[in-house]
């Protein structure tokens, strides 16, 4: 139903705010000039600290250059001359470990040579006490760790290779795998078949995975513990069916049912 205004009836006019809310502005007003007035305290209150202890803040800085331009020449005129002589020095006993690798005539005296040195240079044990914390020397210490296991110098092996790091993960895998072998050598099983497991859970490698399974079933069956031995088997027979581990996979599973 339609409705109509009244005769002579007039909307009342909207009412201006400006006119009726004077406080509210100057309460605005006043909270904006207290708040630009505290920035202005605060910024005076800063420059006088600055002005006030503008020596303390220059020798920081200066403190901090010289620390920065130190460690920057350091760098070049210290470590990178230290790592292309280690580097030099090192690399007859690599010659050593190649051949010594390459063939099993010899290799003993071979890993020795290494190991200690031979021809006027250093072996990687004094690579390792005379450049340490050098790329050479952590290398030296992976060398000097297959070196010891392949001597049968087993506890040295573990130490060596202990002290071993890096993001490769090929040596990373062979570090931690051979760690395995050795205390598997000294019959510290418990030890042998953790390091086993960091080996398989560090490769995605198709020739090296299979290998640490093996050995970490082998050693599983020697604690006793067929479960677990079966689950390292099984994943050799299903995944990597074509290595040399899965030739003779079955008697090994036979073993842990």
């Amino acid at each position: 139903m339609a409705t109509f205004n009244k005769r002579g009836y007039k909307a009342p006019k909207p009412k201006d705010v400006s006119e009726e809310t004077p406080e509210v502005i100057n309460d605005a007003n006043s909270t904006t000039a207290e708040v630009f007035n505290s920035l202005d305290e605060g910024a005076s209150r800063t420059e006088e600290w600055v002005a006030k202890n503008q020596k303390f803040i220059l020798s920081i800085i200066a403190v901090i250059a010289v620390i920065t331009a130190g460690y920057l020449l350091y760098g070049k005129f210290v470590v990178e001359p230290k790592e292309e002589e280690a580097a030099t020095e090192m690399f007859q006993a690599q010659q050593y470990f190649s051949e010594a690798t390459a063939s099993p005539v010899a290799a003993d005296s071979l890993f020795n040579l290494a190991l200690n040195g031979g021809e006027g240079k250093l072996g990687f044990v004094k690579i390792i006490q005379n450049y340490s914390g050098t790329n050479a020397a952590n290398l030296a210490q992976y060398y000097a760790g297959i070196s010891y296991l392949r001597t049968k110098k087993y506890k040295e092996a573990i130490a060596s290779l202990e002290q071993f790091s890096t993001e490769d993960e090929l040596l990373s895998t062979v570090a931690l795998g051979s760690i395995g072998d050795a205390f598997a050598e000294i019959e510290q099983n418990d030890k042998a078949l953790e390091f086993y497991k960091k080996a398989i859970e560090t490769s995605t490698n198709d020739v090296l995975k299979p290998v640490y399974l093996l050995k970490a079933g082998q050693v599983a069956l020697t604690l006793k513990n067929k479960k677990e031995a079966l689950e390292y088997f099984t994943k050799i027979s299903e995944e990597y069916s074509d290595s040399n581990e899965a030739r003779n996979i079955d008697g090994f599973i036979g073993l842990a049912q």
